[in-house]
């Protein structure tokens, strides 16, 4: 189908004569490679530190190693190395073709965005082995290396718009929008949370400008936001492009997808209090984070509606392809998340839920089932298509991956909603002296089970994450796989 089709705006009966357009194709297969490195470090980590909180004793004593420096590193490759890594890939790949232009800046600026994004990935890894951060709740890595990925973002988002500005196609389609919202904001986000003053341009060491209550209220506007467009709005764009590719379907309701766009953008910047009932905050800024994150449930589920809806005349396909099963999926995650989370910001509820693994549940079927698994298909479409090859090595091992991780991702979020809520319920627990009725280590032993829980789960995301690597090596390297007229490489037919 059409990249000019997907959005309902224009009949492919009506497309625009097919035109030989040179893509940069070679950074997306650069970005789509680090991603799966990045996806199963991010994953092995993981593991490792759910055995760490099962077992405190695999800690071993050794300082680089323990918990509380391998958890940031695992967060940053999750979020950062993997998700960061497959929304440049996959936004470059988006804008060029249904902007039918090549990448603005050339093949140097292209291979700058690359290289200059893993070397702050690695060097942010090593800073937090090493113990250098800011001591954020989202640990910030030194003040050096916020610098050059401030430089690096600003040439991306260069790189972006520069080549919506170049476009032949005169309308900019939806996916695109949520690409910009996710740079842009990512910008203003990063800025805003990492003004510091550095001690000595020789040491990692520096003073953030705010403090107490006023601190924590930045952290979360950042913190929640980067929720809100890392993780929701940028992986949109890969929803809004890559599932009616798959399914070759148009969009579902383009004016839908417009009114998703706006409210969610709209909305997302104001709920980040939200994490801060039950504090210092001031009660109507409290307020306010509950009221908009409540209101956030329409947009959110407005926009899976559009997705699942997407694949109207086309369900028949998911018998068949097995990397649309993993988008269609994530979708549902996604309605899930975007449930639990305003239910989770009433204060009466957050009051049960907050500082409890029911929030690491809500956070990794987010992570978990919408981030990965928008991109696993997303991956799936794009590796035969960069690659030049026929199909994928073995949809029978897509399949295997899928089933595998979505029990992965069963065990892992209904163990830590059992654990989440029992935590909550012992530490409010009195007896009829109005002590409480349970020491905090008495709730820590009640959770062991879930913790091993938790931990298998992980072992088989992990474990499906192997698979899809091995399938798509053996995608790339197979002969059983090669187009049989293959097309030179970099070279693309617009409309394709």
């Amino acid at each position: 189908m059409s990249d000019l089709a997907i959005g309902g705006v224009m009949p492919v009966a009506h497309a625009p004569a097919r035109t030989a357009v040179v893509y940069n194709e070679a950074v997306v297969r650069k970005f789509t490679i680090a991603a799966m490195f990045w996806a199963v470090v991010a994953f092995l980590v993981g593991v490792v530190i759910a055995a760490q909180l099962a077992w405190p004793q695999l800690n071993l004593g050794l300082s680089f190693t323990n918990f509380g420096r391998l958890r940031p590193v695992h967060t940053s490759a999750a979020i950062f190395a993997f998700g960061g890594s497959a929304l440049f890939g996959t936004s470059l790949y988006v804008v060029q073709r249904t902007c039918r232009a090549r990448l603005f800046g050339g093949e140097a600026l292209a291979n700058f965005l690359f290289w200059g994004y893993q070397f702050f990935i690695v060097m942010a890894a090593l800073s937090y082995v090493m113990g250098f951060s800011q001591g954020q709740e989202y640990a910030e890595p030194e003040w050096h290396l916020d610098l050059w990925l401030t430089v690096v973002w600003v040439l991306y988002a260069v790189v972006f718009i520069g080549t919506l500005l170049k476009r032949e196609e005169p309308h900019i389609y939806v996916a695109n929008w949520f690409y910009l919202a996710f740079i842009l904001t990512v910008a203003i986000l990063h800025l805003g949370n990492n003004v510091a003053l550095p001690v000595s341009i020789y040491t990692a060491k520096s003073y953030n400008f705010a403090s107490g209550v006023q601190n924590a209220m930045i952290q979360w506007w950042y913190g929640h936001n980067a929720v809100g467009f890392f993780l929701t709005a940028g992986f949109l764009g890969m929803m809004y492009y890559f599932i009616p590719k798959a399914a070759g379907r148009p969009v579902y309701s383009y004016r839908l997808s417009i009114v998703h766009f706006w409210s969610l953008i709209f909305m997302y910047m104001w709920a980040g209090p939200h994490h801060l009932h039950w504090t210092a905050l001031p009660d109507w800024t409290q307020t306010l984070g509950m009221a908009f994150s409540v209101m956030l449930w329409m947009p959110s589920w407005g926009g899976m509606i559009n997705g699942i809806m997407t694949l109207s005349g086309a369900w028949d396909k998911l018998r068949t392809d097995p990397g649309l099963r993993f988008s269609v999926t994530a979708v549902g995650f996604y309605g899930m998340s975007t449930f639990e989370g305003p239910v989770m910001s009433i204060r009466d509820v957050n009051s049960l839920s907050h500082y409890t693994d029911w929030g690491i549940g809500h956070v990794h079927s987010g992570a978990l089932g919408w981030v990965a698994f928008i991109s696993f298909g997303a991956i799936y479409y794009l590796v035969p298509v960069l690659w030049k090859r026929e199909r994928l090595y073995s949809t029978r091992l897509v399949s295997w991956h899928y089933w595998v991780a979505t029990l992965g991702i069963v065990f892992y979020i209904t163990s830590m909603w059992v654990a989440g809520i029992m935590q909550g319920l012992m530490w409010r627990a009195y007896d009829q002296f109005g002590f409480l009725q349970y020491s905090f280590a008495e709730s820590v032993n009640a959770v062991h089970p879930y913790y091993v829980i938790r931990l298998i789960g992980g072992v088989f995301f992990l474990s499906g994450a192997l698979i899809m690597v091995y399938n798509l090596i053996q995608t790339v390297r197979s002969p059983s796989t090669a187009r049989r007229e293959a097309l030179p490489a970099g070279v693309a037919v617009a409309g394709e």
